[in-house]
Parts: structure tokens; sequence; C-alpha cells
């Protein structure tokens, strides 16, 4: 009897272990994997249209003070004629545009 018991939790013991590896193995069955957020689809903000508040939410280090300075920059001097223009309103430096260029458009 005990060699019988022990033939039921040897074949227990290997069928356990093979069970979850012949899951991993099946790519198809397993769940989709998350999204990285490198594939996430980038949000353009076009700066000769957007209001302050897409500016606030859509760009880093851009607050509700320097969206109204560029909303400013843009009603006093026309429409950007690039993006590198931003340098040009006060708060916007170089590092804050290299933050968001990937972002922008005209």
């Amino acid at each position: 009897m005990s060699k019988a018991f022990l033939s039921a939790v040897a074949f227990a013991l290997l069928t356990s272990l093979a069970v979850p590896g012949h899951a991993a193995s099946n790519p198809q069955q397993s769940a989709p994997a998350a999204v990285p957020a490198a594939n996430a689809e980038i949000a353009v903000v076009k700066i000769n249209s957007a209001d302050a508040e897409t500016l606030t939410r859509e760009l880093k280090g851009i607050g509700p003070t320097k969206a109204k300075a560029i909303i400013d920059y843009r009603d006093d001097h026309g429409p950007f004629q690039s993006v590198d223009e931003l340098l040009e309103v006060k708060g916007i430096g170089a590092a804050t545009l290299e933050k968001n260029r990937s972002k922008l458009s005209l």
C-alpha cells in the first residue's frame, strides 16, 4: 500500500510542476501584456491655437501663469513661426522646451 501511495504522491508532484510550465509556454492562453507607455499615443499640442487649459494639462513644466504668457505672446506677436520661438516667451527656457518638443506643433 505504501508503494501505491508514494507513486500517487510522486505523480501529483510531477503533474503540479508540469502544468504551470506548460501554461507559461503557451502565449496564446496567457493574459495580454500591458501596453508600454512608450507606445502610447502622444497628444500633440498646437501652440498657435491651444487654450491655457490645454497647455497646462498637456505640457510638462507649464502651469497657468506660463500658459497665459504663451497666449499673451501669441496675441501680441501673431502666430508662432516655429516651436523654438517659445524661447521668446518669458518663463520658457530651453529645458522646458526640450521636455515638450515632441508634443509641440504649430
